[in-house]
Formats: structure tokens, C-alpha cells, sequence
């Protein structure tokens, strides 16, 4: 329960308050119920920061990464709202917290705020509400908000339907070259990342990531009824994103190549305002969220709806293969339909 009332929260917020806006990600991220009526009067006030996300492996140097680059944004006064995805502790549920202590350096800084974020088991990279700490942020007032993914592999893409720009970053020495060419999370680029540059190895990695890039135009992909998928045009073919992926080396310890790596994002965000591919993707941002909440809350109402040992006795004949789980699904709708 909060001890002040949602109204003051975010009035607080809104007025620049850190510790309200630390208070009202915690009650958004744990989902009290007063954090409904929070999200809904922040809303109108949403829509102004640019995201960017930042994915890749484990150990490829994404949290120094985003130090380097918050630090660069700060020389050019932008503020910046860092989400932190961790693992989920197996003791306590909550983050582990190892990005922010990798991220001490913006201690201190009244411009920057981090917030570390459990992954709870969720599947993609992202937190389920770091929607809407995103959202909050927004709200804020923060002019960037920068994602970090928890270390993703070939499939874990949810970063794309959340970010303006993606960034995947690879770093040399991480296993065969070739696993670059075929892992499908470079699919989702934006931008590409050689992070641990001064690595003797480094070539062999661009080459790979090069050759991969070379083997033909990616198709546009976006997010439509809460799945990634191929855009197309009016004669249902496949459009194609002709824009060359930079591949930027960076060394994060030391901020070789950050101003490079700001320079592409800045050029990305300009090739999508010309290009009006980011409503497109705003579009497809929200319809995917609304997606993924409408199925959730479907689900809860049904299930709140059929008693359980009716439940269990689906369940029971699953088990003596008595039904299919396709003729138990449409049992529990027919159930619901006769009881509303």
C-alpha cells in the first residue's frame, strides 16, 4: 500500500521528485493496485523520450557499455532513465543487481537514475512491467531511456518491440565466428556493437558479423497482434529495410569508439523521423502491449471464472486421455460463455 495517495505520488513525479519517482516504479513494478490509476494520469504525459535498447550475450560488456554511453549523453546535457534487466535471485525474487554495481560511475549524477529490474522468469530479455517503468520514466521527463536486455540469446528479441533503436552487441573471443551469422538476434539490429575491441580477435568477428550482414537486404520486421513479424506492402510482399547496419568497435572500459557509437544512434534517429518508420514502430509498440494485457487479463478472468475442481477434473482427463487438451480448452470457454 502507498502511504501517500496516488494523486500526490505523481504530482511529486511529475515535478521532479527522485524519491516519488523511485516510489512509483515500485509500486508499478509489484503491481499494487493503486498503480493502475498511477499509469493511467501518466500516460497523457508519455511519449516524448527515446529508447534505446541494448542486448547481446553474456560477457559481451553491455552494462560498461551503457556507462560509457550515459557518461556521453550527460557531456551533451541529455538526461538519461537506465532499466537494468537482471536475473532473478533464486533467494529473494528480486534482481541481482549486478548491472548497477557495474554502473557505479554514474553515482552521484542528479541526471541519470537507474533501476534494476528482476526478470522473474520472463522469456525475451525483459522484465513484464518494464513497459511500464518505461513509461514512468517517459512521464519523468527523461529525454533517453537506455535498456539493457539480461544476457540474451538467439531468440530472446523482445527488445525490438520496445526500443526506437537496437542495439546487439557481440565481443570477440565468445565462441565459433560462425554462431554470428546464424543467430537470429542480429536480425533485430540496428546498430552492431563490437564491444572489446583491443581483443586480438576482433577482426574475425567483424568479418562474421560483416558476411552475415552481405548475404542479403533484411526484411522489415514489426510486432502485429503481440508476434514479431514480416512487414509487408499492399501485394502482401515482404519490405525491405535497405539502410546499411553500421558495425561500430568500441572499447566500453576506456570509451574508444562511444562517440562513434552516438553518432549512429543520432543517425538512426534521423533515418527513422525522415523515414516515418518510428510511428510505425510506436504503432506496432502499443498494439503489441495491448495485445499481450488483453490476453492476460482474458486469461485471469477465465480463470477466475471456473471453479477449480472443474479445473482439476480437465486435468484428470488429460491424464486418462479421456479428452485432448484442444476439446478441454473449448470446455472451459463454453463454461465461461454460459456463466456470463
Amino acid at each position: 500500500m502507498l502511504k501517500t495517495s496516488p494523486e500526490t505520488l505523481v504530482s511529486q513525479l511529475l515535478a521532479g521528485n527522485r524519491r516519488a519517482l523511485a516510489r512509483t516504479i515500485t509500486a508499478v513494478e509489484n503491481e499494487i493496485p493503486e498503480s493502475v490509476e498511477i499509469l493511467k494520469t501518466l500516460y497523457p504525459h508519455t511519449g516524448r523520450a527515446y529508447i534505446i535498447g541494448i542486448t547481446g550475450a553474456p560477457g559481451t560488456g553491455k552494462s560498461c557499455l551503457v556507462t560509457a554511453l550515459t557518461q556521453h549523453l550527460r557531456k551533451q546535457n541529455k538526461t538519461v532513465g537506465i532499466i537494468a534487466v537482471d536475473p532473478t535471485s533464486p533467494f529473494t525474487g528480486g534482481a541481482v543487481l549486478g548491472d548497477r554495481f557495474r554502473m557505479r560511475d554514474l553515482s552521484g549524477d542528479n541526471g541519470v537514475f537507474i533501476r534494476s529490474m528482476a526478470s522473474r522468469g520472463q522469456l525475451g530479455g525483459l522484465a513484464r512491467t518494464t513497459y511500464d517503468v518505461m513509461r514512468v520514466m517517459d512521464a519523468a521527463g527523461f529525454d533517453i531511456i537506455i535498456i539493457e536486455t539480461v544476457g540474451a540469446g538467439q531468440n530472446e528479441v523482445e527488445i525490438v518491440k520496445a526500443a526506437d533503436t537496437t542495439i546487439v552487441v557481440e565481443a570477440p573471443g565468445l565462441g565459433d565466428d560462425i554462431q554470428a551469422i546464424k543467430a537470429g538476434i542480429l536480425e533485430i539490429a540496428d546498430i552492431l556493437v563490437v564491444n572489446k575491441a583491443d581483443s586480438p580477435l576482433v577482426q574475425n568477428t567483424v568479418r562474421a558479423l560483416k558476411a552475415m550482414l552481405d548475404l542479403g537486404h533484411r526484411q522489415r520486421v514489426v510486432a502485429h497482434h503481440g508476434q514479431l513479424m514480416t512487414q509487408t506492402d499492399s501485394t502482401g510482399a515482404p519490405e525491405y529495410d535497405f539502410r546499411e547496419v553500421p558495425i561500430i568497435q568500441t572499447v566500453a572500459t576506456n570509451g574508444q569508439g562511444v562517440l562513434e557509437l552516438a553518432e549512429a544512434i543520432d543517425a538512426h534517429r534521423s533515418y527513422l523521423a525522415e523515414s516515418g518508420i518510428r510511428q510505425d514502430r510506436q504503432r506496432a509498440r502499443l498494439e503489441s502491449e495491448l495485445i499481450a494485457r488483453l490476453r492476460e487479463t482474458l486469461l485471469k478472468n477465465l480463470l477466475s471464472a471456473v471453479p477449480d475442481d472443474q479445473l482439476e477434473g480437465l486435468v484428470e482427463q488429460l491424464m486418462t486421455r479421456d479428452t485432448d487438451p484442444m476439446s478441454a480448452v473449448q470446455t472451459l470457454l463454453n463454461y465461461q460463455a454460459r456463466k456470463s
